[in-house]
């Protein structure tokens, strides 16, 4: 529809207002519209237009307010306030009070994260109450700038460097920012023009607040160099949304191929991954994140993104990060895992194995130990051949210990466990709990599965000796190389 039918006489504000509504679709004939309302200047001036406009716009207005109960009386009069506008122009209004300070101890977080947390909340049920398809918020020009600025300056990436979407999903619809396209100077001549008296929260203009230091800092600077920066912010933001989406299409698409993804965890194929063009690599990682923290995505930066580079790129074959709330990324070898699942402590266990016994190592091996003579049928499973001179019984079947070496079979000289575990690839998960066979003086005698030691002997025609066998249970070996 065209709204911008006879605006010659009108403010600066109304007309860029108008125009941001029409180029973005924000509102439609018979569109149901509740206006979140503060009563400081910005949302009283939206909810102004709104009053004025809901008749051309055909549509039905309500509006919200919440007290935060931060400033005592004046908090109860910013509500009383907005009531009272609403009583006078017949508009819907519902309000909640609620304690931000006790909140803040309930979730132990801070102020403007909780009355953020709380006041969406209250304005999604309002939504759903009165079945309202768009909540219109008084977030403007300057909010814009001041967003992206930080977000830059914090290091986020990817669709955060955008700052403030003119329109995204909320509750049963849409949040709407029909402000956007204009300055606080603009919605100040406004208020003034109209006479609408807003109140002010003085904590807006004190520096402790970060987004306030940019506010009265670095805008003013901006602005003194081009009176216009606000509009090319506000493009700079509608150009990367659209980069974005159109990247993130390619990259789900190249993604598809390289890794595989449950409600907790996506595991990745490296080498397929580190195939995909950088700039997909990056969206990917993005979109992992994404899956993962859903709408906690903004915790993630570049310092992280950037650690998550090196560990898929870096030569060790195995390592490990924790991110934010708890993520784990995993890398073994060709796999990375992506996980919130806690990682599960190592079983550790320590058997003695006589002949004749048989010990069960969880989810691996069963290894047994027997005493036989002469020849006999090469054995299906891993085993090595031990000779009852050269040993002490009983065998120790046991998890590793810092400092573990084996004298391998065919070479001189000794070699770390870790070294070993490293050369034959052995997932980093299952190094911890993988068995070592050991006997009574404690020399490492084999690790199943992965490797011999120079103990192990050939068979002899009636020689007694004794041969300890590992069979495979749920495809846990590795074969020797």
């Amino acid at each position: 529809m065209n709204l911008n039918k006879g605006i010659g006489n009108m403010l600066e504000f109304e007309r860029k207002t108008l125009a941001f509504i029409e180029k973005h679709g924000l509102i439609t004939y018979g569109d149901k519209v509740c206006a979140a309302v503060s009563g400081g200047p910005d949302s009283m001036a939206l909810l102004h237009f709104l009053v004025k406009r809901r008749n051309k716009f055909q549509i039905e207005l309500a509006a919200t307010h919440v007290d935060h109960m931060l400033r005592g009386k004046e908090s109860k009069a910013d509500l009383e306030y907005v009531r009272s506008y609403c009583e006078k122009n017949n508009i819907p209004f519902f309000s909640a009070s609620i304690d931000i300070k006790q909140k803040m101890e309930q979730d132990r977080a801070g102020m403007q994260e909780t009355a953020r947390k709380y006041r969406y909340l209250f304005l999604a049920d309002v939504m759903k109450q009165i079945q309202a398809n768009k909540l219109a918020v008084g977030q403007h020009a300057d909010d814009q700038m001041e967003t992206i600025l930080m977000r830059l300056t914090r290091g986020s990436s990817g669709k955060a460097r955008a700052g403030i979407q003119a329109m995204r999903p909320f509750s049963p619809g849409m949040l709407i920012r029909p402000l956007l396209g204009v300055t606080k100077e603009q919605i100040e001549e406004y208020c003034i023009f109209y006479q609408l008296e807003p109140r002010r929260d003085p904590s807006n203009n004190h520096p402790d607040y970060t987004r306030n230091r940019f506010r009265l800092d670095v805008l003013p600077v901006l602005k003194r160099e081009n009176e216009k920066a606000h509009e090319h912010f506000q493009r700079f933001s509608e150009e990367v949304l659209q980069d974005e989406k159109f990247l993130e299409e390619l990259a789900k698409r190249e993604m598809e191929t390289v890794l595989k993804k449950d409600k907790r965890e996506i595991l990745v194929n490296i080498p397929a991954f580190l195939k995909v063009p950088l700039p997909l690599q990056r969206r990917g990682i993005h979109l992992i994140l994404s899956y993962l923290y859903k709408k906690k995505i903004g915790l993630i930066t570049t310092r992280h993104l950037s650690s998550i580079d090196r560990l898929l790129k870096g030569d060790h074959p195995s390592a490990t990060l924790q991110l934010p709330l708890g993520l784990h990324i995993i890398r073994s070898y060709e796999k990375c895992r992506f996980t919130f699942d806690k990682k599960e402590l190592p079983l550790e266990y320590h058997y003695h194995l006589h002949a004749g016994d048989k010990v069960y190592i969880p989810s691996q091996f069963t290894i047994q130990l027997d005493k036989v003579s002469g020849q006999r049928t090469q054995e299906k499973d891993d085993f090595v051949i031990l000779d009852p001179a050269s040993i002490q019984l009983p065998l120790m079947v046991r998890t590793r210990v810092p400092g573990d070496r084996m004298r391998l079979k065919g070479m001189n000289g000794s070699k770390k466990i870790k070294d070993i575990f490293i050369d034959e690839k052995v997932p980093l998960a299952k190094r911890d709990s993988w068995p070592i066979v050991s006997d009574a003086a404690g020399r490492i005698l084999w690790v199943p599965g992965v490797k011999k030691s120079c103990y192990d002997l050939s068979p002899q025609m009636n020689e007694s000796y004794y041969i300890c066998i590992a069979k495979s249970l749920g495809g846990s070996k590795v074969h020797e190389k």
